[in-house]
């Protein structure tokens, strides 16, 4: 015991950094505990989850078993009304949450114009306005549907779709085609090179792209994303890496089922001109993926992020053990890199159903492996390292195909665990597109944020609930 007095002492401070000025002002050297409180879930609630941890514990086994099983693939195209559950010509899927026209934030409405009129149901903006703000619309979450969609997330009846199918659990997904950066429909601008570029991907690319995919059968999605790991990408928000590899998949198709040499070049120009079109493929490789935690019994009570998504206005949460409740607070503006001419005072809340590749572990849960994206924010390549560390401590698995080489190919940390967001109040880590807030103008940077604490808190509140009631 003699011997703990005759040791120098240290200076470790756990409470907020001010703290330790005085020590750093005369040169004594400290550790600062990066510590937090956890979120405030009422004692009753906590010691509810707490009790029934066993069962909670299994049903993430199951979960996790069917997550880390999943084997996405793409296997053809169709238009989304002929495929997707419950579509019509008049109804429009979003990204995020469930949320009707008058509470929707500038991009998603001006996105659901642009949509209305790709659609022939409007002939102007204007008229477009009027009828979404009609009772003749109606308007559904992509998640809801089997689906997801980038930024705005529109999709409409007409437009072409991918179909991703988990082979090892049979179900489906489904994501558009992607236009590229800029003036985009899923950014919420809805101008005539919009609505032009668009018939042309359902004109041209749609048909040139389902014969090369029906050629080859399918593509193995869940490999080009282990590849793309290895070589720079995160598959979120840079997917230069990946969409190389798809082109190179699809391009032999291409050149030998395309109607003529023109027709092949227009298609093999655009994807290669737009180094995000395998962006929708991710993320429609994601959802399947998720999709399957719910498939079959026993993850009644799982406590795993099912999904994360946001609509502009709202980021909303599901959870695999709680069916398709949502669980929702304010969706926060994101810390950005942005366009010339434009600041944080112009960008909308963040907005988009992309998430659904952090819920999956890639992402922001893989920058890890895409060091470059911190350059958004003025950040270095040990931040982007610093970030995926932090979330190994709210997932409840590593993965065991998608890996990160420079943490000596450990696996990415895979499956939300709301217990764990609201215990160590570490919140997930998600790289983003950022769009105007008013509807036309478009993107205007990118950037990262963490998920705001609201819906986790929610969330575990109703698995709580939901275990006492069984």
């Amino acid at each position: 015991m003699g011997e703990i007095f005759e040791q120098k002492l240290s200076v470790i401070n756990i409470g907020l950094e001010s703290f330790t000025e005085p020590f750093r002002n005369r040169g004594v050297p400290f550790v600062q505990v990066d510590f937090k409180p956890g979120l405030n879930l009422p004692p009753e609630l906590r010691e509810r989850l707490a009790a029934n941890s066993q069962v909670i514990e299994l049903a993430n086994r199951v979960a996790m078993d069917r997550i880390l099983s999943a084997r996405p693939a793409l296997v053809g195209m169709g238009l989304a009304g002929d495929l997707i559950p419950g579509m019509r010509k008049t109804r429009i899927l979003h990204a995020g949450p469930p949320i009707e026209w008058d509470r929707m934030c500038g991009p998603m409405k001006g996105g659901i114009i642009g949509a209305l009129m790709y659609e022939g149901l409007a002939a102007s903006p204007e008229e477009a306005e009027r009828l979404a703000g009609s009772r003749e619309i109606e308007f559904s979450p992509c998640h809801e549907h089997a689906s997801v969609g980038p930024m705005a997330g529109i999709i409409s009846a007409s437009m072409p779709v991918f179909i991703v199918k988990n082979e090892a659990f049979g179900n489906v997904a489904y994501a558009t085609q992607n236009e590229g950066l800029g003036k985009v429909l899923r950014y919420g601008a809805y101008g005539e090179e919009v609505i032009r570029r668009l018939k042309w991907m359902d004109a041209t690319l749609y048909p040139v792209l389902k014969r090369a995919i029906e050629k080859l059968g399918k593509v193995d999605l869940k490999a080009i994303i282990a590849q793309a790991l290895h070589m720079g990408d995160e598959v979120h928000n840079r997917n230069r890496a990946a969409t190389s590899l798809l082109y190179r998949a699809l391009a032999p198709a291409i050149a030998e089922t395309a109607e003529s040499p023109s027709q092949a070049a227009a298609v093999l120009n655009f994807i290669n001109g737009n180094d995000h079109f395998f962006l929708n493929l991710s993320m429609a490789a994601s959802k399947a993926t998720l999709q399957a935690a719910q498939l079959g019994e026993g993850v009644e009570h799982s406590s795993l992020v099912l999904t994360m998504a946001r609509n502009g206005t709202e980021f909303g949460i599901q959870l695999v053990g709680t069916g398709s409740t949502w669980y929702t607070g304010p969706a926060p503006v994101p810390d950005a890199l942005f366009f010339k001419g434009y600041t944080k005072a112009d960008a909308n809340p963040d907005i988009g159903d992309s998430a659904i590749t952090e819920t999956a572990g890639l992402g922001g849960f893989a920058i890890a492996a895409s060091p470059a994206i911190v350059q958004f924010v003025g950040g270095e390549a040990q931040d982007a390292t610093n970030y995926t560390l932090q979330m190994y401590e709210i997932t409840a698995a590593e993965n065991n195909v998608y890996q990160i080489p420079f943490l000596d190919f450990r696996g990415t940390p895979t499956g939300i665990d709301v217990r764990k967001v609201v215990e160590k109040n570490i919140l997930p880590f998600i790289d983003t597109g950022v769009a105007h807030k008013k509807p036309g103008i478009g993107q205007v940077g990118a950037g990262v944020l963490s998920a705001p604490p609201e819906p986790f808190l929610k969330a575990a509140e109703g698995l709580a609930r939901g275990i006492r009631s069984s």
